[in-house]
């Protein structure tokens, strides 16, 4: 004891432990052999440092540099397994991971590293035997250690009987970890209380008076369903925030977003709210987020209600066909020798064209564009398949019927257009393929066969786009001989068409780059094409399936 006490690095909880053993020493009823284990096993250099490791984790949240990266390394190297599994017999690197995956003490170790970034630490009670009252009623008993984090369980007024009941459990919860609480057990008591004629705000507040173990009283409800995980994941296309939301269950259960996020969805039981976690976030507990179902009503409604009130609503010419919350996502890895294309997209004048120029400068060998159709007369020097691929009207409009081209216009008498299979061409022979179509070829671009990354040019600002134009002498892309620079309507017409697209299509951007600064925006443009081609992208799951 002496010794321990005396030494001021060893943990103060057990250094008190031992001076009460020392105290009690004299009145308890033990043999000096009792004493003397439990005193070598507080004074024991493991127990400290076992304890030492605790606190840490314990006190991991004001820790910043302790967070961990990840919560679910088990997963990622089982579906790493799966992965290079394949390809182990061809290729050394791969049968390495793939037998060092297996070994029994790497998996030990992410095992341990999941149950502490998923905190799954605290002591878990044994579920106390179930009761039989006197009516012959089953009544579970289950005890939970209180800590930081929520409980994971939300509660409802059954409808029926006013009793309450749990109303869903939230996936990697502390509810959820235990085992013992399921969706449709009655509360009866908690910490001794009767919750019997309470609304489930007075249960709440219970809860957050409790300190250390809570005891729950629960009739078990009648099946037991177990809590599967899903692995569907999603591009949120819209912001929520939980605090905001006034028909959220539990405002501590939401989990908030921001248009782009990618989530795992791990639960869609719920006909209203799905359970989500942000793809990637440290916190294993899953969060309430609106379902697609409830989101495209309350879309709908809002535009119903921006429609009444407004004497000329400003997209009234838009198509509202498509309602965007949700899409599927799974990530596509880089194809060696078979290249996404790379679609620019945004209103006319705004820059694609030199933008694409430059990038095609970079690397003409690697970088190419696809050589339209006309039905125009060659011209003195003209090459066919050089400038333009050469063809009788009558073809092109038998082909653009066919749904051959991804866009198509007609311009003096002629028709002008790209074909799907040039693209395919250029892709299947190893390029990296750079289009600039109009808004309307997404529909025909956006498919499981081109997979292709589209990136958004968008104006800045009317200031800032009046500006930065006039400072460069732009030429006007709205006047045929490109003789003059651009007007104060035709800025505005692009500003216009610019809302119109992002309205439209701007769930299906990639990438969004401003071009108010040419230079800048090509280095933005250059970064985005190098990503596509060296790093594993979310895209629609229907690409990869």
């Amino acid at each position: 004891m002496t010794a321990v006490m005396a030494n001021g690095n060893w943990d103060p909880a057990l250094s008190r432990l031992l001076a009460s053993l020392e105290e009690a020493r004299q009145v308890l009823p033990s043999s000096e052999e009792e004493f003397g284990f439990l005193s070598d096993l507080l004074q024991s250099k493991e127990l400290h440092a076992l304890v030492k490791v605790h606190n840490k984790i314990i006190s991991n949240g004001k820790d910043e540099k302790f967070h961990p990266t990840l919560s679910n390394s088990m997963q990622i190297a089982l579906e790493v397994l799966d992965v290079v599994g394949p390809r182990a017999a061809l290729r050394e690197e791969c049968k390495e991971i793939f037998m060092l995956l297996q070994k029994p003490h790497i998996q030990g170790l992410l095992c341990a590293h999941d149950a502490v970034a998923q905190k799954d630490y605290f002591p878990r009670l044994p579920e106390i035997p179930l009761e039989v009252d006197e009516d012959e009623e089953t009544i579970k008993i289950v005890q939970l250690v209180k800590s930081n984090e929520p409980l994971g369980a939300t509660i409802k007024t059954d409808e029926e009987t006013g009793k309450i009941v749990i109303a869903r459990i939230m996936h990697g919860g502390a509810a959820d970890r235990s085992g013992l609480i399921h969706v449709g057990d009655e509360v009866c008591e908690v910490n001794g209380i009767n919750v019997e004629g309470k609304t489930p705000n007075d249960v709440l507040k219970i809860l957050q008076n409790s300190e250390g173990t809570i005891t729950f009283k629960l009739v078990p409800a009648d099946g037991k369903v177990g809590i599967r995980e899903s692995k569907v994941r999603v591009r949120a296309h819209f912001d929520y925030s939980s605090s905001t939301d006034p028909y959220i269950p539990c405002k501590e259960a939401g989990l908030d977003f921001i248009k782009g996020d990618v989530l795992h969805i791990v639960s869609q039981d719920d006909a209203y709210w799905w359970q989500a976690r942000r793809e990637g976030d440290r916190n294993m507990r899953a969060g309430l987020i609106p379902s697609r179902a409830l989101q495209e009503r309350r879309i709908l409604h809002e535009r119903t209600q921006q429609d009444k009130t407004s004497e000329e609503a400003e997209n009234d010419d838009f198509d509202r066909e498509e309602i965007a919350t949700y899409e599927e996502v799974a990530k596509l890895y880089p194809r060696p020798g078979l290249h996404r294309p790379v679609v620019l997209i945004g209103p006319p004048g705004v820059g694609r064209n030199e933008l694409k120029r430059r990038l095609i400068a970079t690397d003409q060998e690697k970088y190419k564009t696809p050589i339209p159709y006309t039905s125009r007369s060659m011209r003195h020097g003209e090459v066919n398949g050089k400038e333009y691929f050469f063809v009788t009207r009558e073809k092109m409009e038998e082909e653009i019927e066919a749904g051959k081209f991804i866009e198509f216009g007609e311009y003096k008498g002629n028709l002008y257009g790209t074909s799907a299979e040039s693209v395919k061409s250029l892709v299947n022979a190893g390029y990296v393929c750079i289009l600039n179509p109009h808004y309307q070829a997404l529909k025909m671009l956006r498919i499981p066969q081109l997979k292709p990354f589209l990136i958004y040019i968008k104006p800045p600002e009317f200031d800032i786009l009046k500006e930065t134009r006039n400072a460069c002498y732009a030429r006007s892309t709205f006047d045929e001989n490109n003789s003059r620079g651009f007007t104060d309507d035709e800025f505005r017409e692009m500003l216009h068409s610019s809302e119109r697209i992002e309205f439209l299509y701007g769930h299906l951007f990639d990438k969004v780059i401003e071009n108010s600064d040419l230079s800048t925006a090509f280095e933005q443009l250059l970064l985005a094409v190098k990503k596509v081609e060296t790093e594993p992208l979310w895209v629609p799951a229907s690409w990869v399936q």
